[in-house]
C-alpha cells in the first residue's frame, strides 16, 4: 500500500468507533434488504454475480489477487487474518470495483481465536450451554476485531467412533447434548444482536460425515433417511432455528449421493421443511472431489450438479467461476438459480454490516486479543471440562502437604499440543502449560523431567524419571497424544496410549509414590490397561490456552472437578462402535459366559448366548455421562407429576439432590427416556434433559425437571415424526448407566 493509500485508510478507519462498540446503522426490515439486494442483481452482470460465488484461500502478496477483486470475481476470501492485509483487500473491493461489494472473510475459528478454549469435545464435556456461548461470544469479539466475519464453526457431526479423528471437533455422540451445544454456540458467534462483533456460524458438514465407515476421514456412510432424521440432523435443525447464517457441505457421500451434489438434504430438507435461506457453502473443494467420488464426469459437470440442489458458494474448487457462464449459456443452470444463490451470499453480507463498516481498527485490534477476561473464561472452560475417571483418594493434594513434586510426561511442557486441533491463531508464547503454572504456584518444589519427547517415543528404560520420583512426594505424570493426532485426516486404528506411556506409568507405580495422570487427547482413548497404574486419572482432552493454570487448580482442589463424558469411553477399540443410545435387540446382553470361561471341548451352539464380545462383554470402561467429584451426590425421593399424559402436555419429576461430601461440588443431572414399544426399534435410552446443579457441602435442593412431551417424538415406520402413545420409562441419574427407572404413559389423543 502506497502512502497516499495508507493515510486515506488510516482517516476512514478513524472515523469509525472502535470495532468492539461500533453497531451498524439499522438495516432495515426483510422488505427493505430484499429491496436492497433487488437493486444490486439488477446492475449486475452475470459474470459478477458468479463471482460473488466464489470463495479463494489467499495468501502472500496481495497484489496476486488484485485484479480479480477489481472485476468482482471474489465474493470471499479465507485463511488471512492480518488486519491491515483484509482492510486493503476490502478496500480494493469497495473503493476499486464497480460495485463496491465487500468481501466476506472467513476463517476456521473451531475454538478460539487466540484465546483458545478446549476443544469442542472438551466444551461437551461441561454440559454448559452457557459456558460455551461465552467462549464463542469471545471467539466472535477476537476475531471480528480483526477483520473474520465468518467461522466455519460448529461442527455438528454426531460421532460414535473415536477411531475418527474429527471427534475431537464436535460435540461427541448424542444428538440432544450436540443440539444444546450447538445452539450455544451459533448464539455466541453471533451475538445477541448483529453488529459488528458478529461472526456469521457455519454449522457443519451437512451430513452425516461422522458416520464415517470404519472411522476413516472421508470415507462414505451408509444411513438411512430414518437414522438421518432421528439422530444426525437433529443438531443442524436446532442450528437453524438458534438463527445460524451459512451452512457447509461435508465430504462424504451417503448410500452413494455426495451431499455437494445432494438434493434431498439441500433441497427438500434445508431448505423445504427448515425453511432456511441462508448461505450454503462447500467444504474445501467437496465440489471438485465429487469427481473422485465417481458422481461426475468433470468440474464443469458437478459445478452443474452443485448449483442446481441449492450450493451457492464454492470453496477453492473455481468450478462455478470457470464453468458458470457457460452452463447458464447452455441452459444446464438457470441464471434464476444464480440469482438465488448470490441474494443468499448478499444477505449475509448486509446483515453483517459489511456494506457500511468493512474496515477495521488494526489498533484495536491488538487490544482485544488474549484480554484478562477472555483468558479468565478460557481457564473456567478447561476447569469445567475436565472428567475425573479415578480417584482412590488421593486427590485432591493438600499444598501443605507435598514438600516435592515431580511433573513428567509428554504433555507436561507442550503448549502448542494442548491447545489442540484446528487453533490456526493460538500461539504458544500465550499458552500456560502445566508445568509452568505449577512451578509458578510452587517455587522450587518441583522437579521436570520430560520422561518422553513426544507421545509416540519408545524407550526400554526410565532410570532418570525412576530416580526422580523416589525424592517426591508426589508424580504428575502428563500424558495422551499430541494435537496433529486427532483432527481432519487424523484416524487411527489403535487408541492404546502411543508410544511407551503405559510403560513410563508402571515404572512409576513401581516406585510405591502416588502417581497422577492427566491425560490431554483429542478424543477418548482406551486407557484401562493404564487405570491400575495410578491412584487417580484426570482426563482433560485438549485444554487451550490456560489449561496449565486449569489444571493444577483441579489438581490441588481449589476447583472441584464436574466434567462428564460427552461420548462413551471404550475398554478396547475392538468395540468401536458402543454407544449408550444403541438400539434394543432381540437378546439382550445379561452377563453371560466369557471366553476365559468356555471350555475346550465346548459343543458349538448360539441358544442362550446374547449380543456382546466374548472377550470384552458388552459394556465400556465409562458410560456416557460419566464423571467423578471430590464429594458425592445422593439422588432420593424421584417422582413424576403424574402415570399418564397427553401428547401436548408437559412431564414434570421431581427429585431431591444432595451434596452427602465435604466439599461443595457441582453435579449434572441427566434424564433420560426409553420407548418401551414403538412402530421401529427405538433406543434403550435417550437423554432429554440435563443441568448442572452447584451445591455446598450437605446441602440438598428439591429440583424440577421439565420435559415437553413433544420432546419424545420421533421418525417411526410413517415416515412422519410424532410421539407415539404408550409406555415409558424416565431416568433421572448422574450417568447414562445409573439410577432406576420410573414409569409413565403417553395417552392416545382423541
Amino acid at each position: 500500500m502506497n502512502h497516499t493509500r495508507t493515510l486515506i485508510l488510516a482517516l476512514m478507519i478513524a472515523l469509525l468507533p472502535a470495532c468492539s462498540q461500533q453497531r451498524p446503522s439499522t438495516v432495515g426490515s426483510d422488505a427493505a434488504i430484499e429491496k436492497r439486494i433487488d437493486q444490486l442483481l439488477a446492475r449486475m452482470t452475470l459474470s459478477e454475480k458468479i463471482g460473488q460465488m466464489n470463495q479463494v484461500s489467499v495468501g502472500g502478496d496481495i497484489s496476486h489477487y488484485a485484479e480479480a477483486l477489481r472485476k468482482g470475481q471474489i465474493g470471499s476470501i479465507l485463511n488471512e487474518v492480518d488486519p491491515v492485509k483484509l482492510n486493503e483487500y476490502q478496500r480494493i473491493c469497495v473503493e476499486e470495483s464497480r460495485l463496491g461489494i465487500p468481501l466476506l472473510v472467513g476463517r476456521d475459528v473451531i475454538h478460539g481465536f487466540h484465546t483458545i478454549f478446549p476443544i469442542p469435545l472438551g466444551l461437551a464435556a461441561t454440559f454448559d450451554p452457557a459456558l460455551v456461548e461465552e467462549g464463542a461470544r469471545i471467539a466472535s469479539l477476537e476475531a471480528t476485531a480483526q477483520g473474520v466475519r465468518w467461522t466455519f464453526s460448529p461442527m455438528l457431526d454426531i460421532a460414535r467412533d473415536p477411531r475418527w479423528g474429527r471427534m475431537a471437533e464436535g460435540s461427541g455422540e448424542d444428538p440432544w447434548l450436540d443440539a444444546r451445544m450447538a445452539e450455544a454456540m451459533v448464539r455466541g458467534y453471533q451475538g445477541p444482536v448483529l453488529d459488528t462483533t458478529s461472526m456469521a456460524a457455519c454449522i457443519k458438514h451437512f451430513v452425516g460425515y461422522g458416520a464415517a465407515e470404519g472411522g476413516r476421514d472421508y470415507n462414505s456412510t451408509f444411513l438411512t433417511e430414518r437414522q438421518l432424521r432421528n439422530v444426525y440432523l437433529p443438531p443442524f435443525e436446532a442450528a437453524v432455528k438458534a438463527g445460524a447464517m451459512t451452512l457447509m457441505t461435508s465430504f462424504n457421500d451417503n448410500d452413494g449421493v455426495p451431499s455437494t451434489g445432494n438434493a434431498f438434504i439441500l433441497q427438500d430438507v434445508l431448505r423445504g421443511e427448515w425453511g432456511f435461506d441462508g448461505l450454503v457453502v462447500t467444504d474445501w473443494n467437496s465440489m471438485g472431489e465429487m469427481i473422485a467420488h465417481g458422481f461426475g464426469v468433470d468440474r464443469k459437470d458437478v459445478a452443474c450438479k452443485a448449483a442446481n440442489v441449492g450450493v451457492d458458494m464454492d470453496m477453492m474448487t473455481f468450478g462455478f467461476i470457470s464453468h458458470l457462464e457457460e452452463l447458464v449459456a447452455s441452459g444446464c443452470v438457470k441464471e434464476s438459480v444464480i440469482d438465488e444463490a448470490v441474494r443468499r451470499i448478499l444477505r449475509v453480507k448486509i446483515l453483517l454490516g459489511l456494506f457500511e463498516h468493512p474496515y477495521v481498527d488494526v489498533e484495536a485490534a491488538a487490544a482485544v486479543q488474549y484480554a484478562p477476561a477472555h483468558l479468565d473464561a478460557a481457564r473456567k472452560a478447561a476447569e469445567a471440562s475436565a472428567i475425573l475417571l479415578k480417584n482412590d483418594g488421593v486427590l485432591p493434594l493438600r499444598a501443605d502437604k507435598v514438600r516435592t513434586i515431580l511433573v513428567t510426561g509428554p504433555m507436561a511442557d507442550a503448549p502448542h499440543d494442548q491447545l489442540g486441533t484446528w487453533s490456526f491463531d493460538g500461539q504458544k508464547d500465550h499458552t500456560v502449560t502445566p508445568l509452568k503454572a505449577l512451578q509458578e504456584r510452587f517455587p522450587g518444589k518441583v522437579i521436570y523431567v520430560q520422561g518422553l519427547r513426544n507421545s509416540r517415543e519408545v524407550r526400554t528404560r526410565f532410570d532418570d524419571v525412576v530416580a526422580a520420583a523416589r525424592r517426591a512426594d508426589v508424580v504428575l505424570a502428563f500424558l495422551g497424544e499430541e494435537a496433529i493426532l486427532s483432527g481432519e485426516a487424523h484416524c487411527l486404528a489403535d487408541l492404546n496410549l502411543m508410544g511407551s506411556q503405559s510403560e513410563l506409568l508402571a515404572a512409576l507405580k513401581a516406585t510405591g509414590k502416588p502417581v497422577v495422570a492427566t491425560v490431554m487427547a483429542g478424543r477418548p482413548l482406551t486407557i484401562e490397561r493404564d487405570l491400575s497404574n495410578c491412584r487417580a486419572l484426570l482426563y482433560a482432552f485438549h485444554p487451550g490456552t490456560m489449561g496449565g493454570p486449569a489444571l493444577a487448580n483441579l489438581l490441588f482442589g481449589d476447583v472441584n472437578p464436574s466434567g462428564k463424558t460427552p461420548v462413551t469411553f471404550l475398554r478396547t477399540v475392538g468395540q468401536a462402535p458402543l454407544y449408550y443410545a444403541h438400539n434394543r435387540t432381540g437378546r439382550p446382553y445379561n452377563g453371560e459366559m466369557l471366553l476365559s470361561e468356555i471350555g475346550a471341548e465346548a459343543g458349538q451352539t448360539s441358544l442362550g448366548n446374547t449380543s456382546y464380545y466374548l472377550d470384552y462383554g458388552a459394556y465400556p470402561l465409562f458410560p456416557f455421562g460419566y464423571g467423578l467429584s471430590y464429594t458425592t451426590f445422593r439422588y432420593s425421593d424421584i417422582a413424576l407429576d403424574r402415570e399418564v399424559y397427553a401428547e401436548d402436555g408437559t412431564i414434570d419429576v421431581s427429585f431431591t439432590l444432595t451434596n452427602t461430601g465435604e466439599c461443595d461440588g457441582t453435579e449434572t443431572v441427566q434424564v433420560y427416556v426409553r420407548d418401551l414399544v414403538g412402530s421401529v426399534t427405538r433406543p434403550v435410552k435417550e437423554l432429554k434433559a440435563f443441568e448442572r446443579v452447584a451445591l455446598k457441602a450437605g446441602e440438598s435442593r428439591r429440583l424440577n425437571v421439565r420435559i415437553p412431551v413433544a420432546d419424545l417424538a420421533f421418525y417411526g415406520l410413517d415416515g412422519v415424526k410424532k410421539v407415539e402413545p404408550g409406555d415409558f420409562q424416565l431416568w433421572v441419574a448422574a450417568d447414562s448407566a445409573s439410577g432406576e427407572p420410573l414409569s409413565f404413559q403417553v395417552e392416545k389423543k382423541e
